[in-house]
């Protein structure tokens, strides 16, 4: 039995978060795998298993079902071995925003965004009583940048890097620590389940470069790692902006421009 924390890890069966798995597994973390596909979720951890000897749990959920989602809010605040929780479960969009159906809208927001933040919530007062662990939440580049078409998609990652910051500046006096990776493109089944061939996009991350460098980002504690920033001073220069920005927001008044 690891006397590590045990780490929780959404959208497990593929990608991202099977690298988070294999990785943390050779770190010697006991791990709970959520997902859909409990077949895969029963082979990756009975492989895991066998490679490094950790203890793995499977736990199939579908986080856009609600009870599905309670079930697994009520293991991140019930058992007090869970101490990293990866919020990596996510979907993409292909088409602009026209083409996206009510339903579409409904599954993506509620993946990436709802279940996301519940399941934050639900470990969060626990970790902050305690005064140690910390939340991963998958954010994206694309939340940076409207000008890629994947508004919904888009808008849904940009709330991850706001909650995580927010999540951040409350939490880490606490000594929970809270980190937003912001991946680009990346080679994972998301593009085709989205009916985008990847093969298409002009540069795209190997998994494991991306988790690799992501966990650099985790063992230094940066609360936003960007594995696909080669200048790190870009972000250093949008975060003093936007800093400044709201240094000369003065709210008594309206702007000279705005004056009739």
């Amino acid at each position: 039995m690891s006397q590590l924390p045990i780490v929780l890890i959404t959208g497990a069966s593929s990608g991202i978060g099977t690298v988070y798995a294999e990785r943390f597994a050779r770190r010697g973390h006991d791990l709970v795998l959520v997902a859909r596909d409990k077949t895969r979720l029963e082979t990756l951890a009975a492989r895991l298993r066998q490679d490094t000897g950790v203890a793995v749990e499977v736990l199939p959920a579908d986080l856009t079902q609600r009870s599905d989602l309670a079930a697994v809010e009520a293991r991140l605040r019930d058992d007090a071995r869970i101490g990293i929780l990866i919020n990596n479960a996510g979907i993409a969009q292909s088409g602009g925003f026209t083409a996206q159906s009510a339903d579409s809208i409904d599954q993506l927001v509620t993946l990436n965004t709802l279940a996301l933040t519940r399941l934050a919530a639900a470990i969060a007062p626990r970790l902050a009583t305690a005064g140690e662990g910390a939340i991963v939440n998958i954010g994206s580049v694309v939340g940076l940048a409207p000008e890629l078409g994947m508004t919904v998609y888009g808008a849904t990652k940009a709330f991850v890097l706001f909650l995580s910051q927010g999540l951040s500046l409350e939490l880490s006096p606490k000594g929970v620590y809270v980190q937003a990776v912001l991946p680009a493109a990346t080679r994972t089944e998301i593009w085709e389940r989205a009916g985008i061939d990847i093969n298409t996009l002009p540069e795209v991350m190997d998994v494991g470069e991306l988790v690799d460098a992501a966990l650099v980002g985790f063992d230094r504690r940066e609360t936003v790692t960007i594995p696909p920033l080669h200048v790190a001073e870009r972000w250093d220069t949008l975060e003093a902006s936007r800093q400044g920005l709201l240094s000369d927001l003065r709210q008594a008044q309206a702007a000279e421009r705005y004056r009739a």
